[in-house]
């Protein structure tokens, strides 16, 4: 090096984190990763950013056992970048991006994180700054969604697969990590799979589930048509059970909203559409004064329902606020990475409406 010669400060690591949802694929956020990566790239100086879609996985059994190989595969990924970049431990800043219930699988493995700190003053690794949720049901399912009789819920088995898709936001199968737009193509789903045979008789159990079992008489009237797809339902429907814990789901709301305070940002958008001007998450989780500044009100004027609300967030075909919450995502980063100066992360949930 000469004396002319300036060394460069080194950019900061910047790990954007997606978890999509139930059934889902790597291509569940389209270009949303990209185009957020854009924006802070352009917008925040010396900022290195780069994105990553957690793969997906099964969605069955227990939620933890999810957290622990989310959380593991977070910790090697977190390993490869920080060496890679040449910054030692604790140089990457992360950012857990979750939709549906990839957000909620992304607030328990950040409380496990730090519940696996040697006490509450010792730094906080991997360096989660903020944890940022899209449409997820903190506190349940909104009844109003599956109110309709038996009628309404035939209509909606014909767009089952994007209910558990995106619904009840899951995940299954642990994979290395793929960069953004690196998703492999979606399987090619035969007509005899075992999701037309109880469709629609899943609807029925979803909505019976959510409205005290009135449609659980519906759904043993159909129980021919379950069929094989009876072990599979039941082993995913104890992964979404979570959504029924009303005190589990409050204790993890209350433990978020105290998090922000520490500040760390944990923010969570949910979306709506325009004619019925609701949310398919339950309005009680937005009740609460303490929780004002925690759930974050994007609108749709698209979608005719709130499921499709939910699955069409990430498309301007489908969202026509769509860079409004690009825009509105990326301020929330920039404000985490500029108040972050504590071991605590910034946690957001976003919700749509009409």
């Amino acid at each position: 090096m000469t004396s002319l010669d300036v060394a460069l400060p080194m950019r900061e690591l910047l790990l954007l984190v997606f978890i999509h949802g139930f059934k889902g694929t790597d291509q569940t956020f389209r270009d949303f990763p990209e185009r957020l990566q854009h924006v802070l790239t352009e917008t925040v100086g010396n900022l290195d950013v780069q994105c990553v879609v957690f793969p997906a996985y099964e969605t069955k059994g227990d939620l933890n056992e999810a957290v622990v190989k989310f959380a593991d595969w977070l910790t090697n990924l977190t390993v490869e970048k920080e060496v890679a970049s040449g910054g030692g431990a604790g140089s990457a800043k992360i950012v857990l991006c979750g939709h549906s219930m990839g957000g909620l699988l992304a607030a328990d493995t950040l409380k496990e994180f730090l519940n696996s700190r040697p006490d509450n003053k010792a730094p906080l690794w991997p360096k989660i700054i903020a944890c940022i949720a899209f449409d997820t049901p903190y506190l349940g399912l909104n009844p109003d969604v599956f109110k309709s009789s038996a009628t309404k819920a035939l209509q909606f088995a014909d767009t089952a697969r994007n209910v558990g898709t995106s619904l009840f936001g899951a995940f299954a199968g642990l994979g290395a990590s793929k960069a953004v737009g690196s998703a492999p193509a979606a399987p090619n789903t035969a007509t005899s799979s075992p999701w037309a045979k109880w469709a629609a008789p899943a609807a029925y159990a979803v909505g019976g589930a959510l409205l005290a079992g009135a449609a659980a008489g519906t759904t043993y009237y159909h129980r021919e048509d379950i069929g094989l797809g009876y072990s599979w339902a039941t082993d995913h429907m104890k992964y979404v059970g979570n959504l029924w814990d009303s005190d589990a789901l409050d204790k993890r709301v209350d433990f978020l909203t105290n998090l922000q305070a520490q500040e760390i940002s944990t923010p969570s958008f949910s979306y709506t559409d325009a004619e019925h001007h609701g949310t398919h998450i339950h309005r009680s989780a937005r009740k609460s004064a303490s929780r004002s500044g925690f759930f974050i009100l994007a609108r749709n004027g698209l979608a005719a329902d709130e499921i499709q609300a939910h699955t069409g967030m990430f498309s301007a075909q489908t969202n026509d606020g769509y860079y409004d919450l690009g825009l509105q995502t990326a301020n929330l980063i920039k404000d985490a990475l500029t108040k972050n100066t504590t071991p605590a992360p910034h946690i957001f949930d976003v919700f749509v409406v009409g």
